[in-house]
Formats: structure tokens, sequence, C-alpha cells
């Protein structure tokens, strides 16, 4: 009787150990997923751990996506905040002219707007003015397709 006992210990012991080193391992690999999420704002270029972060060429907030670099920058106006997207493509940065881009603005309340971005040519950027006044913070999902590439961005901004 008593090895029986020692053996349903060892047993279970060893049952238990096990599922805290599998539960271990899924906790792990969750960390860094996240279902569709887009690149966010200021992050590296790529998630090599000694890829440098990606530069501002004109003062903004920036994302690196695949091919693209995109560059966020606000300017205050009397009649709003103008919202202004470097789009940018390959090592040269060569602007993208041909994109449709759209911009969904979370006001601080939770409301969203959807406002559609035209191309400056002589700006070689887009660019839309947003009427919004309350002050907070306010998260920026910009979208580009591009012949039905789809390239996202996320940025805020404050008012």
């Amino acid at each position: 009787m008593k090895p029986l006992k020692s053996n349903l210990i060892i047993l279970g012991s060893l049952g238990l150990l096990l599922l805290v080193a599998c539960n271990k391992g899924d906790q792990a690999s969750d960390t860094n997923s996240s279902p569709a999420s887009s690149p966010v704002a200021s992050q590296p270029a790529s998630s090599a751990p000694d890829a440098a972060p990606a530069k501002a060429t004109k003062g903004g907030q920036v994302v690196e996506s695949g091919a693209y670099h995109l560059e966020f920058v606000t300017e205050k106006e009397a009649t709003g905040t103008h919202l202004d997207l470097y789009l940018l493509k390959g090592d040269k940065k060569e602007p993208v002219p041909n994109a449709k881009v759209t911009a969904q603005v979370q006001f601080p309340n939770g409301k969203q707007q959807t406002l559609p971005l035209k191309y400056d040519a002589e700006g070689k950027h887009y660019a839309v003015v947003f009427l919004g006044t309350e002050p907070g913070q306010y998260p920026v999902k910009m979208t580009a397709d591009i012949n039905g590439e789809k390239v996202d961005g996320r940025f805020t901004f404050s008012q």
C-alpha cells in the first residue's frame, strides 16, 4: 500500500510540474501577439533587435510599415488642426502620390470621425484640416490604399 501512495504522489507532482511548464510557455508566446494590430508611431523600423529607430524627416511621428515610411505632422491653425501625412516608399523615401488616404480620428470622448486626405503635389504629402477643438488626446489611424495594397499607421496628437 505504501509504494502505491508514493507512486501517486510522484505522478501527481510530475503532472503539476508539466502543467506549470506548459502554462509558462503559452504566456511567453502571448505577450508579443496582438490580433490585427497596426504599426505604432515611433517604433523601430523592424523587429530585429539591432534595428535603428525610424527617423523623422519632417519633425513628426514615424511608422515604418514594410517598404513604406509614414510620417505624421500636425500644426494648429485658426480654423482647426492641419493633419499632414508624408507617405514615402523605399530606401530613397520617394513620395507616393497615387494613394487613397484616410484618417480615422478618435475624440477624447470616444466618438470617431473619418477624414479623407488629399494629395498636395507642391508639398508632396497628404493633408486635411481637422475641426475638433475638445482638449485632450486624439488617437489617429492612418490608412493608405496604394493600388490595392493597404498600409496603416497609428499616431496621436493633443489639443
